[in-house]
């Protein structure tokens, strides 16, 4: 029996979490043995899970990284038990999600495996793995991981902070060096965008493939009984707004939000999911602040309830929200970001300038969500985002490339 192993900061948790358990759920229908290696947070699952390290490890992790720029560096001792593991469960593929998260050393891990030879495959969820520092820079407008970061960083307050030391330059010769080591690895980025960015990196000689996200279809499904949810946020009779977020950090735009709600007209409520208990109370009159759910069904309830899903992020990849949004039959809006207009059609939803809140306020004031919209976002989620029909491709590659 092959054996599968998925490396990821989180088990059955959040959108990257959601892909690696729908993967290896779908590797077994295959016949193959799946496990799920995670650092942070884990929900019930259908894999088996180890979990690499302790909260103890990820605080340490945390403070190497605040104070020498050592994000990926740290956590040593539970890395190389980690690589013990990984030699008993003796894996035919690996598959790399999000190794950066406080709880992995990539140098351990890298040197690992380039004397294993084990076949890799690698999902960038975004673009820490090329980057002397950050998971995205297009904020800051920053194009120095073209060529070899170098100080001072632009980003290095960002995610993940360093508050006194910028590493970046070594950061980024030691990542070239040690990822562009395999000879059996192919890189799958979500995203036609992130492929561009990943073939002006220096990743730029390996095998890509593009494999979009894919959602469940049955979870995410037009919902008809949301008048009780209407009510008991008091949005009756309102134009219902909503915006989610894993984490409302200022690339996700929530300030645009609040903006925005002051240029809209009474009769238009807006629903934010995801805001911490601080931003739950600092909203303004208006804007109704959910904190983060992991309850799908009463996900998939807000989607159907919504006129529109609006999507204000600055910085993204191929973000599952529109996808799951569309599913439930709700058009999009989204700023020109990354890989977030690569899901939406002419039929299904709008894409404007990051910024431009005045076109997404004409645009709110001049769509009517109707039957035949919901209709068209209902048959292009159906036909595109189907999680089945995407990581069936992530098992075909699998096959062409496992090792016995």
């Amino acid at each position: 029996m092959p054996t599968l192993l998925q490396i990821n900061v989180s088990a059955n948790c959040g959108s990257h979490g959601k892909i690696a358990e729908n993967i290896g759920v779908l590797a077994q229908n295959r016949g193959w043995r799946s496990v799920i290696a995670y650092g942070r947070r884990a929900y019930p699952s259908q894999n088996e899970l180890i979990h690499i390290g302790s909260n103890i490890n990820i605080k340490e992790h945390g403070i190497e990284s605040r104070l020498f720029d050592n994000h990926g560096l740290a956590s040593r001792t539970s890395t190389h038990k980690f690589i013990r593991q990984i030699d008993e469960i003796n894996p035919s593929v690996i598959h790399l999600h999000n190794i950066h998260g406080y709880y992995l050393n990539y140098r351990i891990l890298f040197n690992y495996l380039k004397t294993k030879s084990i076949p890799t495959v690698w999902t960038f969820h975004d673009c820490w793995p090329f980057t002397g520092h950050c998971a995205y820079f297009d904020f800051e407008q920053c194009q120095l991981w073209k060529t070899g970061c170098h100080p001072p960083c632009p980003c290095k307050r960002n995610y993940p902070k360093s508050v006194f030391v910028d590493a970046s330059s070594r950061n980024w010769t030691l990542k070239k060096n040690l990822f562009t080591s395999l000879h059996n690895i192919t890189l799958v980025p979500v995203s036609e965008w992130l492929s561009v960015l990943l073939q002006q990196s220096f990743l730029r000689d390996f095998p890509i493939q593009v494999i979009h996200n894919g959602i469940d279809l049955e979870v995410f499904n037009s919902c008809d009984d949301t008048q009780e949810m209407t009510g008991r946020y008091g949005l009756q009779n309102k134009r219902i707004v909503l915006g989610v977020a894993n984490k409302w950090e200022e690339r996700k735009g929530l300030r645009d939000f609040i903006a925005l709600k002051k240029i809209l007209p009474n009769n238009y409520g807006i629903i934010i999911v995801g805001v911490n208990a601080k931003q739950q109370l600092s909203l303004p009159e208006g804007i109704i602040g959910i904190n983060r759910t992991q309850n799908q069904k009463e996900l998939a309830k807000l989607y159907s309830m919504a006129d529109i899903y609006l999507n204000l992020t600055y910085e993204d990849n191929y973000p599952t929200t529109n996808l799951e949004a569309m599913a439930c039959g709700t058009p999009v809006l989204t700023y020109r970001t990354g890989g977030s207009p690569e899901a939406i059609d002419i039929n299904t939803g709008w894409v404007v300038d990051q910024g431009d809140l005045s076109s997404v306020r004409d645009i709110l004031m001049s769509m009517r969500k109707t039957k035949e919209i919901s209709a068209y976002c209902r048959q292009r989620a159906c036909a595109n985002f189907d999680k089945n029909t995407c990581f069936e491709s992530y098992l075909d590659l699998y096959e062409k490339i496992k090792h016995f």
